[in-house]
């Protein structure tokens, strides 16, 4: 019977994502590449980008330009000045980055 073998961990992989659906804490795959940090938006400018500050930096610092992300993008979440950001910062250039979280 090739049916029944085909099935097989079919049941415990939907018991997982069933079990993934009503948590709230989000699960995302680590990238090991960038830099991720708090921060607060502070202006809002034209095509989807943001100027931020980092939360815990020196006030000499200048802020960073940031944009949305795609899932941000997708779902149409509204981000507004003062809203609390997780962002992803290139290593290349600390002044860029990419905003995937908005604090509630």
């Amino acid at each position: 019977s090739p049916s029944t073998t085909a099935l097989f961990g079919k049941k415990a992989a939907r018991a997982k994502g069933n079990e993934r659906k009503g948590r709230a804490e989000r699960v995302k795959k680590v990238k090991d590449d960038v830099i991720e940090v708090e921060g607060v938006v502070i202006e809002s400018l034209p095509n989807a980008m943001f100027r931020c500050t980092i939360n815990g930096a020196p006030e000499t610092q200048d802020p960073v330009l940031a944009t949305i992300s795609g899932k941000i993008r997708k779902f149409y979440v509204k981000i507004l000045v003062g809203d609390s950001v997780t962002i992803e910062l290139s290593p290349y250039d600390l002044t860029r980055g990419r905003i995937t979280f908005r604090s509630r």
